[in-house]
């Protein structure tokens, strides 16, 4: 598949997520091991000291996480597991997830994440995950049956 197939086609799953679309996140990068999710930081996103709310820098490692595990087991994935470090306040103009496949094997992959606020063309490295991305079992429902 192309870089600009897997992209577009990235960009229309994320469109399909309502909760995506409700935060404003943007594919900006999807090939074969690399992601990059964006997000414009907005007074809705934060919390009560000004910076931006842990859950949104969770959700982005979420989700790139997965897109990057996605690029090798496929579209049929969910995630297993991740863990998150928050390393400094998030604040600025837009959130920049940037997500690599450190190893994939039949049925998961490994992948790790680092997210970066961009403040007046300045990006400061606020968060890091890894997580681990788990393909469907073939059958299986939505209610996990």
């Amino acid at each position: 598949m192309s870089a600009t197939t897997r992209l577009e086609m990235g960009r229309a799953v994320l469109a399909m997520q309502p909760f995506s679309a409700l935060l404003g996140a943007e594919l900006a990068l999807w090939d074969d091991q690399h992601v990059q999710l964006e997000l414009p930081i907005r007074a809705e996103l934060l919390q009560q000291f000004g910076f931006v709310h842990g859950g949104v820098l969770s959700y982005l490692a979420d989700n790139a996480l997965t897109f990057a595990g996605g690029g090798a087991l496929g579209p049929e994935i969910v995630t297993a597991e991740y863990k998150i470090n928050y390393l400094r306040p998030a604040q600025g103009e837009r959130l920049i997830a940037r997500a690599a496949l450190v190893h994939a094997g039949k049925n998961q992959a490994v992948c790790r994440c680092e997210i970066y606020a961009l403040n007046a063309g300045q990006e400061t490295l606020c968060a890091a995950a890894q997580g681990t991305i788990a393909r469907l079992s073939s059958g299986k429902g939505s209610n996990g049956a």
